[in-house]
């Protein structure tokens, strides 16, 4: 009836508050980590290539949170903020060493080159996600005081390291390599005018 009105209130307008920063802190993230992916390699095509596979790095953290039965909400963004984080450092470390596999080669070894640099970091990175599951999987399956909100939180990354580890190892390193041999042709059509 008129003068009467029904307002939600409680947990769901907290939800409705926390969405709406999560709108302003998710772009700024991934705006803050392209700049500093650009400040780091001075070039924007290695940034974007970076960049482009974060999407990719985290499906492993949605199908685990659809497995789970949760709902994307303000612990899980928290874990997909996270879980970018460490997706761009893989992609950051790959990408270093297989410029610095380069720099030993020719430009003609472009594939050779891209081969070693990527079996050098099999090893660290194999070292790193066992670590980061080491210490997550506790929290992902833990019961007690606030572990509904760590266990959500924890998801995103524990699925995410079973994804990105091994985007970083198979699609950067080949896109870095088609990166590197179309960067070649146009030298050497450049060299025969």
């Amino acid at each position: 009836p008129p003068g009467i009105s029904v307002a939600y209130t409680g947990q769901f307008e907290f939800l409705e508050r926390a969405t709406q920063r999560l709108k302003i802190v998710v772009p700024a993230t991934l705006l803050i980590i392209f700049a500093l992916l650009y400040a780091t390699f001075r070039r924007w095509d290695e940034a974007a290539l970076i960049m482009a596979t974060l999407p990719f790095a985290l499906t492993g953290g949605v199908w685990l949170l659809y497995l789970l039965g949760y709902n994307q909400s303000v612990a899980t963004g928290v874990g997909f903020i996270a879980l970018a984080g460490v997706s761009a450092e893989f992609g950051v470390v790959m990408l270093i060493y297989l410029k610095h596999a380069l720099a030993e080669h020719k430009p003609e070894d472009v594939e050779i080159a891209v081969r070693e640099g990527a079996l050098l970091r099999v090893r660290p990175k194999a070292m790193t996600v066992a670590v980061i599951l080491a210490g997550l999987f506790p929290i992902l399956i833990g019961t007690g005081t606030g572990s509904e909100v760590m266990s959500r939180i924890a998801a995103p990354m524990v699925g995410g390291m079973l994804t990105a580890p091994l985007l970083s190892m198979l699609i950067i390193p080949a896109a870095y390599l088609l990166m590197r041999r179309q960067k070649i042709q146009v030298q050497h059509q450049g060299e025969v005018i």
